[in-house]
């Protein structure tokens, strides 16, 4: 029996394509482009056109190799070049990618946007920024979709003013210097005041007197706005300031013996304070300044002096800290360095002992 071998010599099967649409004056145009070469071209990494177009044909259907007619082209683009068509299709057009590769975009761009969250926030009440993990938590919680179409600093914008609105988040200041005549400092001094803006530092000698302060973003046009008028000139030192991680550590115990909020919208808060507070870093040994007499810091909730400044940083990031101040969220009192490790290898050894059944 004869077996016939049947070739599709006049079809042309278009592999590795990467599909552009343009949907206009309701008909759907097609161009058929190599992956990952489309947003090289968008991003003028690519230039030379032959490398990003398999063909300098428009289809209705790329898949099934169906061309566009020529009055559906002069229709809807005025013209039935296809280089020209090609062109506009490839800037406007839609890119059709599958299902995996626009889930890896997508949580991309959302990563993208939940980092420069974290960049441009701060907890108003301790003064430090975020975690990533707290702000992509509470932006799964307001329920955020990422728009491909837009770019991620606009969007941030956006899930910042959303976050408002349900958390205890705002933007972190600018640190700003501001230049002004001598005779219009004065104005400049009183105009910060009804800012609130927090004056860092003032320099009132030679002619023209400067001040240091951190600025609401929201305010940058409107003082840049005053400046102008004063014939003076704005000089930006941070877009987003936080808190010196060398700040003053006389305050800390007075941030932990404050009162934790029971309300159902304060609880992401409380969590993310419970992971910022339970963070495991080694602590490095004390080190001492010989020859100079230093302050010496006591730690409430461990009921122990720690030593200079230096030493009280590394005590908050040390074990016997950490599980202190679980004992004190049970209200029992603190323990010794000594006790302190012998109850936590207890407490390990429970735990072993729970994976196994006897």
């Amino acid at each position: 029996m004869s077996k016939t071998l049947v070739q599709p010599i006049g079809q042309k099967r278009l592999t590795n394509v990467a599909i552009v649409r343009l949907k206009k004056h309701g008909i759907r145009f097609e161009i058929a482009c190599y992956k990952n070469k489309v947003l090289s071209w968008r991003s003028r990494v690519e230039k030379d056109l032959d490398e990003v177009l398999q063909s300098h044909t428009v289809y209705s259907n790329v898949s099934k190799g169906i061309l566009a007619k020529s009055k559906d082209l002069i229709a809807a683009f005025g013209t039935d070049d296809q280089r020209e068509i090609c062109l506009e299709i490839l800037e406007k057009g839609e890119l059709q990618v599958a299902g995996k590769e626009r889930e890896s975009q997508l949580s991309s761009q959302f990563r993208d946007i939940a980092t420069i969250v974290m960049q441009k926030t701060i907890n108003p009440e301790t003064q430090r920024p975020y975690t990533i993990s707290m702000i992509e938590r509470l932006m799964h919680e307001i329920h955020f979709a990422v728009d491909p179409n837009t770019s991620s600093k606009k969007q941030a914008l956006e899930v910042i003013r959303e976050l408002q609105k349900h958390f205890p988040i705002k933007r972190s200041p600018m640190r700003l210097r501001l230049f002004v005549p001598e005779k219009n400092f004065s104005t400049l001094i009183e105009k910060l005041g009804a800012w609130n803006a927090n004056l860092t530092s003032r320099d009132e000698s030679g002619n023209q007197p400067s001040v240091v302060c951190e600025l609401e973003p929201s305010l940058f046009r409107d003082c840049d706005a005053l400046l102008r008028s004063l014939q003076g000139r704005v000089e930006i030192l941070a877009v987003s300031v936080h808190m010196d991680e060398d700040a003053n550590v006389d305050h800390f115990d007075e941030a932990e013996d404050l009162p934790l909020k029971s309300t159902e919208e304060s609880d992401p808060i409380i969590r993310l304070g419970e992971r910022m507070q339970n963070q495991s870093i080694s602590s490095e040994g004390n080190s001492s300044s010989v020859g100079q007499e230093v302050k010496q810091n006591r730690c409430n909730t461990c009921d122990a002096v720690v030593g200079d400044a230096n030493q009280y940083r590394e005590h908050f990031k040390s074990e016997w800290h950490k599980h202190n101040l679980k004992r004190k969220t049970r209200q029992l009192p603190p323990l010794p360095q000594e006790e302190c490790l012998m109850d936590t290898e207890v407490g390990d050894m429970k735990a072993d002992l729970k994976e196994y059944s006897f």
